[in-house]
């Protein structure tokens, strides 16, 4: 797995390298811009010339997590057309950038069935806005805090089926979630078998990229709560099974802790329960 953290992008996108140079990671994962706001500067062609440079001379492949205000399932027009205009622009500074995954939650919606079909809509107009985009969007499993769908691999599964175009949709996995929602990968049989439920409804040939979290909470307490590994209810096998299971030797893995500043620290601790037999 090629482990790395959530880098702040202060200063500029291309400022994010360093810092995860700092860190000693092998991936990183960015905003491409202000995740709380609908409003962003346009990305300047400067800033793109030098993100694209510092991919280059670090070698770190890198993701991008979407906005937070978006949500394609909601019904609201005001709303609605906010964040499928947020995902198509948020998508076009992945293609733009050389980014391949922008990450996001499918939606909210108090009916299960309404909301997948609408965030299944909701992606097709934003495919249809960005025609002949290498960047794809990758659709993150949630804890299941409140009305949030995609809790389950039937919800992901439902909403693949249900786009015009599920080529260009992957999928994100964050242990976190997957804990929080009720797959308990806290054991190597667990671990076992959640890979292999997902595989089973997912594929798991669609999983792109890994959010690497512990959970502060009980299993199946649909609550979103991040943790640093090994600190929370997860514990480190499921870790250490993750970062040596060779079917993701390649995927990215990035770390979304509450304390950057032992990212570093983090970053070793995962990379040596890889090296343990």
């Amino acid at each position: 797995m090629l482990i790395g953290a959530h880098e702040s992008i202060a200063g500029g996108v291309s400022r994010a390298f360093a810092r995860a140079e700092e860190h000693g990671a092998r991936a990183l994962q960015i905003f491409t811009r202000n995740a709380r706001g609908w409003s962003a500067p346009a990305l300047t062609e400067d800033e793109r010339l030098a993100f694209r440079a510092e991919a280059k001379r670090t070698g770190l492949p890198a993701i991008a997590h979407g906005n937070y205000l978006v949500n394609l399932a909601t019904e609201e027009p005001l709303h609605r057309e906010r964040s499928i205009h947020c995902v198509a622009e948020e998508l076009t500074r992945c293609e733009r950038l050389g980014i391949p995954y922008l990450v996001m939650h499918p939606g909210t919606h108090p009916d299960e069935q309404r909301g997948l079909t609408l965030i299944a809509q909701g992606l097709d107009e934003v495919h249809a806005h960005c025609k002949g985009y290498s960047a794809r969007i990758c659709l993150e499993g949630t804890a299941g805090q409140g009305s949030s769908l995609g809790w389950r691999f039937e919800h992901l599964a439902e909403i693949l089926c249900r786009v015009g175009d599920e080529e260009r949709l992957g999928i994100c996995l964050d242990t976190c979630h997957l804990f929080a929602a009720g797959y308990d990968l806290s054991t190597v049989r667990g671990y076992e078998s959640v890979m292999d439920e997902c595989d089973r409804l997912v594929g798991l040939s669609r999983v792109r990229c890994f959010h690497l979290n512990d959970c502060k909470k009980p299993l199946g307490c649909r609550v979103d709560r991040h943790e640093e590994p090994g600190k929370g209810a997860i514990g480190l096998t499921a870790f250490r099974c993750l970062v040596k299971d060779a079917r993701f030797a390649h995927t990215i893995g990035v770390l979304e802790t509450p304390f950057p500043e032992r990212y570093g620290e983090n970053i070793r601790l995962l990379e040596s329960l890889g090296r343990r037999k």
